[in-house]
């Protein structure tokens, strides 16, 4: 049914953020079908309705298991032949290394095969590149350093796809390579041992929505698998039960932002089990330093522990992330998260400058009406401007592009909305020269271009993706699952909730709109963010909400200016854990002035 054709939920047409509300599911039916059919709680089954999970799907979405989801390592093209000359390596005692992305699907992918090369006694090199030295992915100077080095054998990780020259450069000094990665291929691959990637254009494309991390554990079953079948395990030496590395897995998955959906969901709900056993010392410490006291989720794998990992690669110490991931070592461990800890707070205050830069230059020109907004600066420090461009999308709801500017050169980020591909816009770039290295997917992408391009590219991106960005504006809109009563609105419901999750990318997290309530007070709290208080009709109930980098925004002023009006408000419900008790929140996201 189209957009258009479906009735607005609480007749929102517009809110405080210029969104129609709309109910993610209407089919009350099947919601009731499926918690009839797996005994759970209604609102469990129209919330799984709400995510298009069909009544055969239910009992597996509910409980996704690797038994079910994980296929044939063999089934991807190259696998065997990378798990053959890995296995090959480790029997004949070759040197190897891992060549990692620098962001945290990088680094667990090269903290999980580190582990992997651990258990069997065999030592593994991690290198990974500096950001701003070096730039994304393999590079000349990286594979002579290697080579120097006495390596054999190279495994990307994250990267690789793409890098025609320089596989073939390391080919010409006498390194072999293997690619793993999940970025889009092109129909030409690199010239290396093996290539396995499921967007590879020859791959049968079902498990395209997997994060490098998880195309990595599938290379470990393959290559533990090949190990077992030529006898090499001894008693010294068993077997590794791959399944102790999951929280590696669901922690990169989660921080790439891929869909959780069929295999990845079955990655992350076992992987945060795994995760909550802290049998990985590294993430043990990073959750201390996190202040991490409960249960680990998505939610605290995305912004708490994810950030932390990334902040090394940001600053210039890419290597601590892996290291930390894949030491034994509690006080090493320790040493590592602390200085991470202390990376990320520096990343926060250098993110902080470039944004209030970037969104002056925007707010103060006519960049604010163009279809894509591209910005570049001078001195913007690289491993920030991912981010920061993710803050413009927000606040813009359109494609936003930061450009890091040194001498001749920029360094760019970019981040889209849904329905709009920035990925194959980046590609078609690259493809006709306009910028000179680029790539990505659909939500997120990496570009070096000419300083005397920026403005050709930003004209190319405007021809190429304004229509899509038209028809994505006129689609947007906030799904919610239903309507609630602050009274109904408890730590019960939350508990109830997370029978369906994890939540994620494309799984999203259960959002409702709380109706007719009312603002008891409303205030400013940190550097941006609004705290709310709010009661139900009548004055019953009372339930605290905040909302995140909202200031100088329609939301936050609104609500700020409340003068104990009325609203429909939505957002997603969080336990809120302080002094002992635990109480429930809401993280608002949207609302609508009723009176």
């Amino acid at each position: 049914m189209a957009p258009d054709s479906v009735s607005s939920f609480l007749d929102v047409d517009k809110s405080l953020k210029g969104l129609r509300w709309r109910l993610r599911s209407e089919n009350e039916r099947l919601g009731l079908a499926i918690s009839q059919r797996l005994d759970v709680p209604e609102i469990v089954g129209r919330v799984m309705a709400g995510r298009d999970v069909s009544l055969d799907e239910a009992e597996q979405y509910l409980s996704p298991t690797l038994r079910h989801f994980l296929p044939n390592p063999s089934t991807f093209k190259d696998m065997d032949i990378a798990a053959d000359r890995i296995a090959a390596a480790i029997q004949s005692g070759e040197r190897v290394a891992v060549f990692g992305d620098y962001d945290v699907d990088g680094a667990t992918s090269s903290g999980l095969l580190k582990r992997f090369f651990d258990s069997l006694r065999h030592p593994l090199t991690i290198y990974i590149p500096d950001r701003l030295k070096e730039g994304y992915g393999p590079n000349k100077g990286a594979m002579d350093i290697l080579k120097s080095q006495g390596i054999q054998l190279v495994v990307t990780v994250d990267c690789g796809i793409v890098s025609f020259d320089v596989l073939a450069y390391a080919k010409e000094i006498g390194l072999e390579v293997i690619v793993i990665d999940h970025h889009q291929a092109e129909t030409r691959l690199p010239d290396a041992v093996a290539v396995v990637n499921p967007k590879r254009h020859d791959e049968s494309q079902e498990y395209t929505y997997l994060a490098a991390v998880g195309v990595t554990f599938l290379l470990v079953v393959a290559v533990n698998r090949t190990l077992r079948n030529a006898g090499w395990y001894t008693d010294a030496i068993p077997p590794p039960d791959p399944r102790h590395w999951l929280d590696l897995v669901a922690l990169g998955t989660v921080c790439d932002v891929v869909p959780l959906k069929g295999l990845n969901r079955a990655f992350v709900a076992q992987g945060l089990k795994v995760m909550a056993r802290r049998g990985n010392p590294g993430l043990a410490a990073l959750a201390d330093v996190s202040g991490l006291d409960e249960t680990p989720g998505t939610y605290h794998a995305g912004f708490l522990l994810g950030p932390r990992v990334n902040a090394g690669g940001r600053v210039g110490k890419p290597e601590y992330g892996p290291l930390l991931l894949a030491s034994n070592d509690p006080l090493e461990c320790a040493k590592l998260a602390g200085f991470l800890d202390g990376y990320n707070k520096e990343r926060k205050s250098i993110e902080a400058v470039v944004q209030a830069e970037a969104m002056s230059m925007v707010e103060g020109s006519t960049l604010k009406d163009d279809a894509v907004i591209v910005v570049a600066g001078e001195g913007w420090h690289p491993g920030v401007i991912g981010i920061v461009a993710s803050r413009l999308k927000d606040a813009f709801q359109r494609p936003a592009i930061v450009i890091a500017l040194e001498g001749a050169e920029g360094k760019g980020s970019g981040r889209s909305v849904p329905g709009v591909d920035m990925g194959a816009a980046i590609g078609a770039a690259r493809h006709t020269g306009i910028i000179s290295a680029g790539g990505g997917h659909a939500m997120a992408a990496g570009l070096t271009i000419a300083r005397d391009k920026i403005d050709g590219f930003r004209s190319f991106l405007l021809e190429r993706l304004a229509g899509h960005v038209s028809a994505a504006s006129k689609a947007a809109s906030l799904g919610l699952d239903g309507a609630l009563s602050v009274e109904g609105a408890t730590t019960e419901l939350i508990s109830v909730l997370e029978q369906a999750g994890p939540y994620g990318a494309g799984n999203p997290e259960p959002r409702f709109a709380l109706t007719n309530v009312r603002l008891v007070q409303a205030s400013i709290v940190g550097d941006n963010h609004v705290r709310c208080i709010m009661t139900g009709t009548g004055g019953r109930g009372r339930l605290t909400g905040i909302c995140f980098r909202s200031l100088e925004t329609p939301l936050g002023d609104t609500l700020l200016a409340h003068q104990g009006a009325s609203f429909h408000i939505a957002g997603h419900l969080r336990k809120n854990f302080w002094r002992g008790t635990t109480s429930a929140q809401l993280l608002i996201e949207d609302a609508v002035r009723l009176s």
